[in-house]
Formats: structure tokens, sequence, C-alpha cells
């Protein structure tokens, strides 16, 4: 279908018109649309569909504005000194991390804050530098993205236990009394050290923040993986207190990448140690004396120099999100998620057979902007995620498809064993992701992959009705009648003349 036609607008504004009507706590977020045309014009104008927010935010013009007029009228230096142009950008530095604890409401006595090139560079801090040994523990949740499941290679090396809580169908939520269970595992006065998401990225899925102060009364140390929460909900640092969370700028705002942070509880400074060390980490180092001196603040896990150029538009972009309000930016995601989940739920092909299968919940209930699903043809049949995106990227419609970095849930959604996915790794030579999924289709029938749309900031219900639209397409399409990547097998969704 033609989205720029007279008729499919019409269609827009009477489904908008009963999208207002079901949820009518939109109205408060109508600004968000007056933004959307004057800061992000960019998007309607080249006509982008953008639903990839779990991959990344999108900047503001006034963001990239405010930030290149900083830089051509300063001078500034490597922070690293006292002259005048690093005296200049020391201060924006500090600025930046003030920004950070106000925005999270986290108190300066009791959190650091470490700037790191990505929320993984975040977590590896952690992972090198967390005394694990052989009476330590380190357990995580199946649902974890997998910079969370790569600390385990640093318990297993120095010979700590690690283990893993499931989630579990349909709903993919944890089991609060399996969870409990896990925890009670932990010696008092060992090194125990728990990791769970805030929200799915694969899935969208909450898991209870409460836990965090289950697992430090256990006696375990937390990391909150807060990458995908963060952009679309308030995260109040006086309300819950992990001991470490992981920060993804860019995907709350799009611009700088290449900047995330760790925010670190203060008492963890004496726990951690620091595998190595380098240029601003120390106080002071010696060749001839073999010996150096950490540096007794956030400075002794910033390798190297930050990226102090781009660091002050953290605060730009704060003060951004915080302009736009997060209680809005949360009750606009929900809305359209909520509508989304309803309206997919409904198409049916014409025996009846759902379209659409969703992994995860199916409402909106603890669960954020992220919507994992698949595709099934009229007799079941999995549509192949490849093809489906090769479709949504000739329709300019931006999703994403695979397992989104976050095998365990996969694995969990599509109900593969450990068996069945063992013997994939014991072979001499690695797979990729496309083998492995070919394989596991050929011998089991069943899928390790799916697509996934997520809202952020400035998403629109134009954004959502044509991702509908795109959908709706498939109705009564075989699987072999879409066909597979590379392989178009006839017309398909918005190619097909749906008057």
């Amino acid at each position: 279908m033609n989205w720029a036609s007279r008729k499919f607008f019409a269609e827009v504004r009477r489904s908008r018109h009963a999208f207002e009507q079901a949820w009518p706590e939109w109205s408060a977020t109508t600004p968000v649309d007056e933004l959307r045309a004057k800061e992000y014009a960019r998007l309607d104008e080249q006509h982008h569909v953008y639903l990839d927010y779990t991959g990344g935010g999108l900047y503001s013009d006034s963001q990239l504005g405010r930030h290149f007029e900083l830089l051509s009228q300063h001078v500034f230096g490597n922070p690293h000194s006292t002259n005048p142009t690093s005296a200049a950008m020391t201060e924006r530095v500090e600025e930046a991390r003030r920004a950070v604890l106000d925005y999270f409401n986290a108190q300066d006595s009791e959190y650091l804050v470490i700037f790191t090139a990505n929320a993984s560079g975040a977590l590896k801090l952690v992972g090198e530098s967390y005394p694990f040994g052989p009476e330590a523990r380190y357990l995580l949740t199946f649902d974890n993205h997998n910079s969370v499941n790569g600390i385990r290679e640093f318990a297993r090396t120095r010979g700590a236990s690690t283990s893993y809580v499931p989630v579990h169908l349909p709903e993919m939520r944890l089991d609060r009394a399996e969870l409990t269970s896990f925890l009670a595992r932990g010696k008092r006065g060992k090194h125990n050290l728990l990791a769970f998401p805030a929200q799915s990225n694969f899935s969208g899925v909450q898991h209870p923040l409460d836990i965090i102060d289950e697992a430090q009364a256990a006696g375990w140390d937390v990391i909150l993986d807060a990458a995908a929460f963060a952009p679309t909900n308030r995260l109040d640092l006086s309300v819950c207190r992990p001991d470490f969370v992981s920060i993804s700028f860019y995907k709350m705002f799009g611009f700088p990448t290449g900047v995330g942070c760790l925010l670190m509880r203060k008492a963890m400074l004496s726990k951690l140690s620091r595998p190595w060390f380098a240029g601003g980490t120390i106080q002071i180092a010696s060749v001839q004396a073999d010996g150096h001196y950490l540096a007794t603040d956030a400075a002794a896990f910033e390798d190297g120099t930050v990226d102090y150029l781009r660091l002050p538009a953290v605060e730009t972009g704060l003060h951004h999100i915080a302009g736009i309000g997060i209680d809005v930016i949360h009750t606009r995601v929900r809305c359209l998620t909520g509508w989304m989940l309803r309206t997919l739920s409904e198409l049916t092909h014409s025996n009846g057979r759902p379209l659409v299968q969703v992994h995860g919940p199916t409402d909106v209930e603890c669960r954020g902007g992220t919507i994992a699903f698949s595709l099934l043809d009229s007799s079941g049949r999995v549509l192949d995620i490849r093809r489906v995106q090769e479709l949504a990227n000739e329709a300019n419609i931006s999703l994403r498809s695979g397992c989104f970095c976050n095998p365990g849930a996969g694995e969990v959604a599509f109900e593969l064993t450990r068996d069945e996915i063992a013997e994939f790794f014991s072979a001499l030579e690695p797979l990729s992701f496309d083998e492995l999924r070919n394989r596991i289709r050929s011998r089991y029938g069943k899928e390790i992959g799916a697509l996934r749309i997520s809202f952020g900031l400035v998403s629109t219900f134009t954004d959502a009705y044509c991702f509908f639209d795109f959908v709706r397409g498939f109705v009564d399409r075989t699987a072999d009648e879409v066909g597979t990547v590379g392989v178009a097998a006839g017309p398909v969704g918005w190619m097909r003349d749906s008057a």
C-alpha cells in the first residue's frame, strides 16, 4: 500500500480516533508530536518508520546544535592537566557527572559515575575487577544481554561457580521462589554477584526491582543492567540501590554514541581490584620501583582519556529527556505498546489461525515497549525472519531480526533444550547465527530467532499503524509464498493491493 495516499491517511485518522478513545492518557503526550515535527522532521521527510529504539535512540536537531555551538565557541584540551584548555574541559566532564547523578537521583556521597565506551564496557569493568574465586558465586538470569553473560568467563577463569535462573513461558518472567532458592545458596561473607536486566531487550519484560533488596539482604552484590530500561522508564537510585548500574546514553537520546557509564556504589571501591592500569587511572607509577597507586575515585576505572569532546553532549541529552519528561515518554510508549499488542493479536488467517505469536507478555503489565514476535502462516509454519526483515527494509521500516544478543531468552522462547543447543557448540569450527538457525530448523523443526520492534522517545501512532499495515499484508500468505532471503515468491504485505 502507498502510505502517502489519501486513503491510507484516512485509515490512520479513523484508527487513531479509536486508539485515543481506548487510551485516554495518550492526550497528555501530544506535545511530543510537535517535538517530532520540529526536532525530528527528517523521519517524516525521508518516510522512515523507525521501530528500533531498543537498538538505538534518536537525537534531536537541538541536541546537535547545542553541542556543536559549544565546541565552536570554546577551546578544549585533554582534561589530564591543569592548563586553561584542560581546566575548561575538566569542568565540563564534572558537570556531566553531576548531571548523571541528578538525573538518576543518586547521591554523590553514595555513587560514582564512571564514563565508559558503552554499557558493555561498564559491565566488563565489573567482571574484570570483581573478586571472583573458588568460593565465589555468579548468578545470572536466562534473560540477559550477552555483555552480562560474558562476565561468566571472568568468574569461571578464577574458579567461581556460575548459575542461571530460568525464565518461564508464556510471559518469560522469573519465578520469584526459584530466584530466592538460588540466592539462599550464596555463602555469607563470601563474594556473591547477581546480575539481571531491569527490562529485557528481547521480550520487554520488566523484572521486579525489589529483587535488589532481597539479594543484598541475602549477602549478594547486584548488577542492574538498565540499558533497555532507562530510555523510557524512571530509574530512581534513591529508591532502589543496586551496587552497579550499566547505562547506554545513545539508547536514551541518540547522541553521543561511544559513551556509556557505570554507576557504582562507593562502598564497592574497596572490593574491586583492577587487573591493570593505564594513563589517567593512577596517582603515580614507577618503572624502576615496579609499582603504582591507583586513583581513589572514578578515574581509577576510566582507562586512558575519556571521550571528552563528546561528554558534554551527555548533559545536553539528559536535559532534553528531562524537558520532555520521562513519565510522558513512558506513558506514550505504554499506550502504543498496548495498542500494538491488541491489534497484532486480532490478526488471523481465514482459517482462524493467528498470524502473530508474541514472545513475552501480551499486555502492558510490567513490560516495556519492546515486542519480540514471530509471523506464522495459516498452517502454523514460521515465516523466515530474514525474508520479513528484507521486506520491511524495502518498506523503509527499521526493525530487527535475530536473538538480539540475548540467547537465553531466545532459547526459552523457542523451547530449545540444553541437549539440542549444546551439540552445536562442540564442533571444531564455529557457526554463524544463520548457520545455527538453519541447522536447528532442519534437525529439530524449531526456530532460534525472532522479529523485534520497539517504541521510544518520538514514536507516533502513524509509525505504529504503518507497521500494522505491513504485518496484515501477510494474512493468508504461506511460508513458501513469502519465500526466503533474496528469493521473492510473489507479492507480500505492503507490495500487495490491500484495497
